[in-house]
């Protein structure tokens, strides 16, 4: 079971842009489609990206964070990425990533968004705080 840390939170102010990284400890990354995931104060915890473990298949993005997040992935470095810019007061939360248990490689998309329980092995999480 691949274990998973997340990190490159910080408080930043609107407009301004942050790069969270996730790293898989052991084992490899590579065959795994990983999910970003956040979670508000008194929120339920809401899918934000996924990328599948091959180039094949499109990534996916909320609709909240399209054209402002664009999630990528580093098999070498077992690492994958998500690049916030034009980031809001709204996208303040705990950043999750998380590794696709059910199709693994590609990202499982159900009624348009991703659900909590089609994922796992997730990490700690990061705080992501906007504000001036």
């Amino acid at each position: 079971q691949v274990q998973l840390v997340e990190s490159g939170g910080g408080l930043v102010q609107p407009g301004g842009s942050l790069r969270l990284s996730c790293v898989a400890v052991k084992p490899a990354l590579d065959g795994t489609a990983i999910g970003w995931f956040r979670q508000a104060p008194g929120k339920e915890r809401e899918g934000v990206s996924c990328i599948s473990a091959s180039d094949g298949w499109p990534e996916y993005y909320a609709e909240s964070v399209k054209g402002r997040f664009t999630i990528s992935r580093d098999n070498a470095n077992n690492t994958v990425y998500l690049q916030m810019n034009n980031l809001k007061p709204e996208d303040t939360a705990v950043y999750f990533c998380a590794a696709d248990i059910w199709f693994v490689s590609r990202c499982t998309v159900i009624g348009g968004r991703l659900r909590e329980i089609d994922y796992g092995s997730w990490g700690q999480g990061t705080q992501v705080t906007v504000s001036s």
